[in-house]
């Protein structure tokens, strides 16, 4: 096996590939990753462009039939992962890249193919009728990233670890809705449980509409249920060293802040999509750095 920092000239462009990918579209995601030590950094990227792959191959203009080929792909590409068998001739950066972290960190592999499996509901249009039925979306999209960065990060108590990973990111995903609510109405496409649209009279969010009913007490219930998620996911921050607990900090308090701006003004989700400065992230960032949570 290769040194974790001194690697060939082939694996260290794959990884400045992902690096890239990373820097340039993981809006949140890379302060946290900035925080880490060099090998883990790494790692994480491979992790997030891959993962990168996959959504894009889901939100992308390509027919049904396309995307389900090329998910195909990406599940024939974890075989060869898996399997050992990725050819030192390859020419693809991710492959390469997540190929050697799968050699250095223990990470499970098998959770890519669950992520393929949310975007597969994505492509097909599935509606939720009840949150349970959300929870295994979310489960799918982000609480599969949340469980592969622990196989980077570490943890002093697996089993519980990967218990609160999951619940920190159903908080991230379920604020990641809110923030794009009307977005996704306006595209015809819903992800709020029917039986919560039911139970405030915003049922028009189905047909791409915003509804006409309580839709501030809406947005509010699901804040408070994804506050909730934040509660009890963050108890895995103990269970983390300084700087994988700073990663975690970091991404999750940047999602911890939008939360508490949405759920101080409800409404805003419909004027347009709700962000921080990078300032503010930078700050967020630095705070877990500093062992703080700044919420």
């Amino acid at each position: 096996m290769e040194g974790v920092s001194r690697v060939s000239p082939q694996v260290s462009a794959a990884y400045t590939y992902c690096e890239a990918v990373t820097g340039a579209q993981a809006r949140n995601f890379s302060y946290g990753i900035r925080l880490l030590p060099l090998p883990k950094r790494r790692a994480m990227s491979a992790i997030y462009a891959l993962a990168r792959r996959i959504d894009d191959i889901g939100d992308g203009d390509w027919s049904v039939e396309r995307k389900a080929e090329h998910l195909a792909r990406t599940r024939a590409l974890l075989d060869e992962i898996r399997e050992g068998t990725v050819e030192a001739e390859d020419t693809d950066p991710v492959k390469i890249a997540l190929a050697h972290t799968a050699g250095l960190f223990p990470i499970p592999l098998d959770a890519f193919d669950e992520l393929i499996d949310g975007v597969e509901m994505d492509v097909k249009g599935v509606e939720y009728q009840t949150f349970e039925q959300l929870r295994v979306y979310c489960r799918c999209v982000a609480g599969t990233i949340g469980r592969l960065s622990l196989g980077v990060f570490g943890c002093a108590d697996p089993k519980r670890g990967a218990e609160y990973a999951d619940t920190l990111a159903l908080g991230l995903q379920l604020t990641n809705i809110l923030r794009d609510v009307r977005e996704d109405a306006g595209n015809g496409r819903t992800y709020l449980p029917a039986e919560d649209l039911a139970r405030f009279g915003c049922e028009g969010f189905t047909d791409g509409g915003l509804g006409t009913g309580d839709f501030r007490g809406l947005i509010l219930f699901e804040a408070r249920r994804a506050q909730g998620y934040f509660d009890e996911g963050l108890l895995l921050l103990p269970m983390l060293d300084r700087r994988s607990r700073a990663c975690v900090a970091a991404m999750s308090g940047i999602y911890h802040r939008l939360l508490e701006r949405i759920a101080a003004d409800p409404e805003a989700v419909l004027r347009g999509r709700m962000s921080l400065p990078a300032w503010e992230k930078a700050y967020v960032a630095l705070s877990g750095l500093a062992g703080g949570r700044a919420s």
